[in-house]
């Protein structure tokens, strides 16, 4: 689980997001070409950068960011759950 300021966020590990990145505007960038990240291990299902990974990748930074303002942290948590409920579905 990744812990912030704002409390864990509870991440899986599964890799459902990193293997989805075409999927948003915001992470489109990232694609190796088959729709993954360019930074996901596809063996360990970890990211290969976690430590200095971008911003768009750091679920509390994002919410500081840009989303504070709108949601309170278990909102958002919640949030990102269900889209991680839905690829993990797919």
């Amino acid at each position: 689980m990744a812990g912030g300021k704002f409390g864990d966020f509870p991440c899986y590990k599964c890799g459902a997001c990193c293997k989805n990145v075409w999927r948003s505007s915001q992470t489109k960038w990232l694609d190796r070409g088959d729709g993954t990240c360019v930074h996901f291990d596809d063996e360990r299902l970890l990211c290969k950068c976690y430590e200095t990974r971008p911003l768009v990748c750091r679920v509390d930074a994002m919410y500081e960011k840009f989303y504070a303002d709108k949601f309170t942290w278990d909102e958002f948590v919640e949030m990102n759950l269900r889209c991680c409920a839905a690829l993990c579905s797919e």
